[in-house]
């Protein structure tokens, strides 16, 4: 008692006192409006929640009224027989097993008919995510998925966001670098017959680039997939825009141009004395 009268400290008559002493906390009742019970819980337990309960059975009761669980949609594995389910998205079988039998199921022969059935329903060739889980029955027994379409007869897709040729880069007699065998043969006519030109020149407000400037206000374009790619197609239709936007002649060559005969006459000749 002297001790604890020279230090200062609190006197207590058991440790059970002293104990309660320090509990600084709360008797909250369980936020839960079925359970009448109460709990104590502390002050910076209090503050990270708003709202307290007396478990975390009343806690899962509440949240699971107040935010249900989904419910996963379950299909037929791929593997017809094959009576399972599956929940995964991801997945078209249910097993390996499955896999290996579905695999082995289909010959190329037996392919190639399921490929011309499904393109008659649909009057038009089939996407690969039409075909299904023997879309990459295709690919492994053809190599690829257009491979798999050749083979069937049938017209490929092109691609909407990814170029569809690969193209050889091809240096100009004037230095420039070309990205395809054809436009060298544009550039080198232009060399030819005296025209001054540009490489590159980029079209107001956009990133978008014209194959040759001829002058300030002309762009000549090599248009040599036309027709060909929904993408392309697309770019073609906004340089057009963009020309009548800002008042610049715009000179469409197209594969018809260059072959069989380089006949680009008709579309340039008037450009013979302009320079850049």
């Amino acid at each position: 008692m002297n001790e604890a009268k020279k230090e200062g400290w609190r006197p207590y008559c058991s440790d059970i006192c002293k104990h309660e002493s320090k509990r600084l906390g709360k008797i909250i009742r369980c936020g839960n409006s079925d359970c009448n019970k109460t709990a104590y819980r502390p002050l910076k337990e209090i503050r990270k929640v708003r709202i307290s309960y007396c478990s975390s059975r009343c806690a899962a009761l509440v949240n699971n009224r107040s935010r249900p669980v989904k419910v996963k949609k379950l299909r037929a594995c791929a593997n017809s027989p094959c009576k399972n389910s599956i929940s995964s998205e991801n997945l078209f079988y249910c097993s390996r097993a499955c896999f290996s039998k579905a695999r082995t199921a289909y010959g190329a022969q037996q392919l190639l008919e399921e490929l011309h059935k499904l393109a008659r329903r649909l009057k038009r060739t089939p996407a690969k995510r039409e075909l299904g889980p023997l879309a990459y029955n295709c690919i492994r027994a053809f190599g690829s998925w257009n491979g798999a379409l050749v083979a069937a007869g049938l017209e490929p897709h092109r691609s909407h966001s990814q170029r569809m040729y690969k193209r050889t880069r091809t240096t100009a007699l004037d230095g420039h670098v070309c990205d395809s065998v054809s436009e060298a043969l544009v550039d080198n006519w232009l060399t030819k017959h005296g025209i001054s030109h540009t490489r590159n020149a980029l079209y107001p407000d956009t990133n978008h680039k014209a194959d040759w400037s001829v002058g300030t206000k002309i762009f000549v374009e090599y248009f040599g997939l036309a027709n060909d790619s929904v993408r392309y197609d697309r770019a073609i239709k906004q340089k057009r825009t963009l020309c009548k936007k800002h008042g610049i002649t715009l000179v469409e060559l197209y594969s018809s141009d260059l072959y069989p005969t380089l006949n680009l006459a008709p579309k340039l000749a008037k450009y013979y004395s302009t320079s850049a």
